[in-house]
């Protein structure tokens, strides 16, 4: 029965779906006022925009209906978990990120090397006990 009423709330969906696709704007009315042919139509001047509202009415009618008739099935279901929760733990698998060294710049080489020259060029001075 659950399914039968699932099967047909998705029919009664797409068909309110198209029903509202179908209806032409409030704006329509305006260019059927200056001879665009609507009169000649098979629901007459304004026989579409009437059968068209009333027959969303009722898909509406039905569609809320449903809605209330599937929550009520639902109520007395015990839940069966999240979609989340039936899916198979995976094992946390570890990620090997290789270690580059750092590429030394102009900069960073400059300035061991001048400190280099600075010593050898300095002449060391012995330290004198006191």
């Amino acid at each position: 029965m659950y399914t039968f009423l699932i099967v047909v709330y998705v029919l009664v969906s797409a068909s309110l779906i198209g029903m509202v696709l179908i209806q032409h704007g409030k704006g329509a009315d305006a260019g059927a006022a200056f001879g665009s042919g609507a009169s000649g139509t098979v629901f007459g001047a304004r026989g579409s925009a009437n059968f068209l509202s009333r027959t969303t009415a009722w898909l509406a009618a039905v569609f809320f209906a449903l809605s209330l008739v599937l929550a009520y099935f639902m109520h007395g279901r015990a839940s069966q978990g999240s979609v989340v929760d039936a899916m198979p733990a995976k094992p946390a698998t570890a990620v090997q990120v290789p270690v580059v060294p750092a590429v030394p710049t102009a900069k960073t080489d400059a300035a061991p090397a001048a400190a280099a020259a600075q010593q050898q060029a300095a002449p060391a001075t012995p330290k004198v006990p006191q």
